[in-house]
């Protein structure tokens, strides 16, 4: 077994890495290639919208609500055996998929499933980092690990299409079994039992796991609230407002606790505080971008389903082809300036989409490779950053924060541009002939959601980039 903290090549480290990169490759190909089958889950079930919906948002809620709870239990209990034990649930649950008869059953499995993705996914980065002792070697760990995970996330509706000319709806969930099961024995004999000295020994803090835990729901709820049932309901800002109030009541919480969740100090440092900002700008970019152009291509223009998935390829292609360079471009620029000039990228991507979308897809094509260079080069400086920035013995509870700041930013990117859109078009989107008024509002409410989310990522891009020059020049240094 591999010591925790023993300096060793990536080839020399291939079943480890490879096992963690088989732990991120199920994320990131369970919901995409899961959704193709959403039409053929529901005719077979007789399932609802409303259920449909929720067999995506079980998996969602329950893997964005309960990361940072098993980020802290994982700081104290192990890293490995957390991961262990959230292999073998996704494995079980996923399994269970063929004894699923109806839809409720089929939301309980992927609830299960995101718990099980809670408990692994923040790990796979956390393990990644002790892995290696030199910052180039956690670079390369985490560039191939995110890459084997964007391969799954490019090729699984493709995947899913193709297993369904073939096979019932059940064999795309069974997929994770085997993945899974080589995750849990690559882990089990490449990696060692967490030192002792590396675990955070304080009590949890089970109140402020609670409020915690409620405030990413009811942010995650929210955006869905938003898109569905528009800003002029109630629902989607007493869901808003729930969870600033918990976020509220955590925070305060945070600063009286003996022993923290999360030390309000240790979030506010410069490099904790920069990647999270700058993880916050890529996912709401990325997430926003995405639904804009997704509408735009299929309602104001027109392209069937397949040349609408077509059109969003220049952001696969960049997103896999930037691989192999990450690595070169961190060691020649520094994490500093490789973080704050691929997340100034991600903006001007979102800036020439605002100003371009009306043009014609070729400014869309470039805003949409723009976005996805930026966040190529974020997704890993960034979280390496952050952990960087904390303790050893809160590096799981540091990958769960980023993977968190994620899913909020993705969900608020949606509610941002979804928001406008309710507000802006007069009528349902998704009815046919629109009339050339309604047009005329689509069109205003894509450039200005572009405007609303080109402002929001350059502000959190400003205050990263402010906080790593606080790292980089330290107040009383000469």
């Amino acid at each position: 077994m591999h010591n925790e903290h023993r300096s060793i090549s990536l080839r020399a480290s291939w079943l480890p890495l490879s096992a963690l990169s088989a732990v991120f490759l199920v994320e990131m190909l369970d919901n995409s290639i899961l959704t193709v089958a959403l039409p053929t889950i529901g005719r077979d079930l007789a399932a609802s919208a409303t259920a449909l919906q929720w067999v995506t948002g079980s998996y969602a809620v329950a893997f964005g609500g309960l990361m940072l709870l098993f980020g802290s239990l994982a700081d104290r209990f192990g890293r490995r055996r957390m991961m262990l034990i959230g292999l073998a649930l996704l494995a079980t649950a996923s399994a269970a998929t063929v004894l699923v008869s109806t839809a409720e059953q089929l939301i309980a499995l992927r609830g299960l499933m995101g718990i099980a993705a809670a408990m692994t996914t923040p790990g796979s980065m956390a393990l990644a980092y002790r892995l290696f002792d030199e910052e180039a070697a956690r670079v390369r760990a985490v560039t191939v690990i995110s890459t084997v995970g964007l391969i799954g996330l490019a090729v699984g509706p493709t995947m899913g299409g193709l297993v369904l000319g073939v096979a019932p709806w059940q064999v795309l969930l069974l997929v994770n079994v085997p993945i899974a099961l080589y995750a849990l024995v690559g882990i089990r004999a490449g990696i060692g039992q967490d030192a002792p000295e590396t675990l955070h020994r304080a009590p949890l803090d089970v109140v402020g796991a609670l409020l915690a835990t409620a405030a990413i729901v009811l942010a995650l709820l929210a955006p869905t609230g938003f898109v569905e049932v528009g800003p002029r309901s109630a629902l989607p800002w007493g869901l808003l407002g729930g969870a600033l109030a918990a976020a509220g009541l955590f925070w305060i919480q945070e600063r009286r606790a003996s022993h923290p969740l999360i030390d309000l100090a240790l979030l506010g440092s410069p490099l904790v505080a920069s990647g999270l900002a700058f993880k916050a700008a890529a996912g709401l970019a990325t997430a926003g971008l995405s639904y804009l152009v997704t509408l735009q291509l299929q309602f104001a223009w027109g392209w069937p389903p397949a040349l609408a998935a077509v059109g969003m390829l220049p952001q696969v292609v960049v997103l896999l082809a930037l691989g192999p360079f990450v690595n070169p471009l961190v060691a020649r620029w520094g994490m500093a300036r490789a973080a704050w000039v691929s997340a100034s990228a991600v903006v001007l991507g979102l800036a020439l989409f605002t100003g371009l979308n009306r043009v014609g897809y070729g400014g869309v094509a470039v805003a949409l490779a723009l976005v996805a260079a930026g966040l190529r080069v974020i997704g890993v400086v960034a979280a390496i950053t952050v952990l960087d920035g904390l303790p050893a013995a809160r590096t799981s509870v540091g990958a769960a924060l980023t993977d968190t700041v994620t899913e909020v930013a993705n969900g608020a990117g949606v509610a941002v541009a979804g928001t406008l859109i309710a507000a802006f078009v007069a009528g349902s989107i998704t009815a046919p002939g629109w009339t050339p008024q309604q047009a005329a509002q689509f069109e205003d409410a894509v450039t200005w959601g572009g405007g609303a989310l080109t402002a929001l990522a350059a502000g959190l891009v400003a205050y990263g980039f402010a906080r790593s020059r606080q790292h980089a020049n330290p107040v009383g240094a000469p």
